[in-house]
């Protein structure tokens, strides 16, 4: 069956950086569509950024512009977020998915999440 888990969270200080992972089995990153979504409570679910690799696209939110970075290891079926400069209210479980269906903001393949916290 098609999973993949995320890892890479943590508790850091506004400013840091923490890279995420999300390792794929049963689906590859090489031609499957991915994005990045976080949720915090008492927020909407926010994509953060998803991609289109075989046309080498990559769309930021305007939240994170200039701050997060997404890539893939297509060896290693693993996709990453990068990110940087850290904010508060960058606190949220992110979560990877995979697999858009259509045109729309919905993927097939989805993980449990990691929970990523940043202190003032």
């Amino acid at each position: 069956q098609a999973q993949l888990a995320e890892s890479g969270g943590g508790l850091v200080q506004a400013g840091d950086s923490l890279r995420l992972s999300c390792a794929a089995s049963g689906v590859t990153f090489r031609t499957l569509d991915a994005a990045w979504f976080r949720q915090a409570p008492g927020k909407e679910r926010e994509r953060v950024v998803y991609t289109i690799w075989t046309g080498g696209n990559v769309v930021y939110g305007d939240s994170v512009k200039g701050r997060f970075t997404v890539s893939r290891d297509i060896a290693k079926n693993t996709m990453y977020l990068q990110m940087n400069d850290l904010k508060p209210d960058d606190t949220a479980v992110y979560t990877c998915e995979a697999g858009r269906i259509g045109k729309s903001n919905k993927y097939r393949y989805w993980g449990k999440g990691t929970q990523v916290t940043v202190s003032s």
